[in-house]
């Protein structure tokens, strides 16, 4: 599959390495987590099949290797799976960076802010920088109803609304880490 080599992670795939930065594992583990009923599920979920495709990709990319293995409750054993140092690095910037668009701002920016507080990082420098990306986006879209059809217009309100309430959103949390 060479285009998974070039794309930028998936928000699963960002999940299963941030989770084994904070602990190696292995993807019968790392799947309970990310049930629908786990511990991230609320936030992101993600299915046995695809956090075992998740490991794979992480790991030709040399962002996961295999550091150990533990017998299976039934079945073979499990590989335990630990993150390079540039996995290490790369969750790490990956956490700094706010998100480009609104419409990831409840997946990758609320994984992101789940996994910020995880690690006990202070999230200030994110919610800051993401602020000034809803701000724009806000400035961007005010305004611009002139010369559209209904349609149109309809689709720039419901998107200036909601940049404004996710930046009152990321408003009340930079309250509350102030």
């Amino acid at each position: 599959m060479a285009g998974a080599s070039n794309r930028d992670l998936a928000p699963g795939e960002w999940a299963v390495l941030a989770l084994l930065c904070e602990q190696p594992g292995h993807g019968w583990a790392l799947a309970s987590k990310l049930a629908k009923d786990g511990e991230l599920g609320t936030v992101w979920s993600l299915g046995r099949p695809l956090v075992y495709r998740s490991l794979e990709i992480l790991q030709n990319r040399g962002l996961v290797e295999p550091t150990g293995s533990e017998p299976g409750t039934r079945g073979p054993n499990r590989t335990i799976f630990s993150p390079t140092t540039e996995g290490r690095d790369a969750v790490a910037l990956w956490l700094s960076e706010p998100v480009a668009h609104v419409r990831d701002m409840r997946s990758l920016f609320l994984l992101k802010l789940v996994f910020t507080s995880r690690a006990n990082v202070d999230p200030h420098t994110l919610l800051a920088r993401q602020r000034e990306i809803l701000a724009g986006a806000v400035e961007g879209l005010t305004g611009r109803t002139d010369e559209l059809d209904e349609t149109q217009e309809m689709l720039v309100r419901f998107r200036t609304e909601s940049a404004s309430a996710l930046l009152r959103f990321v408003e009340g949390l930079l309250d509350v880490t102030a």
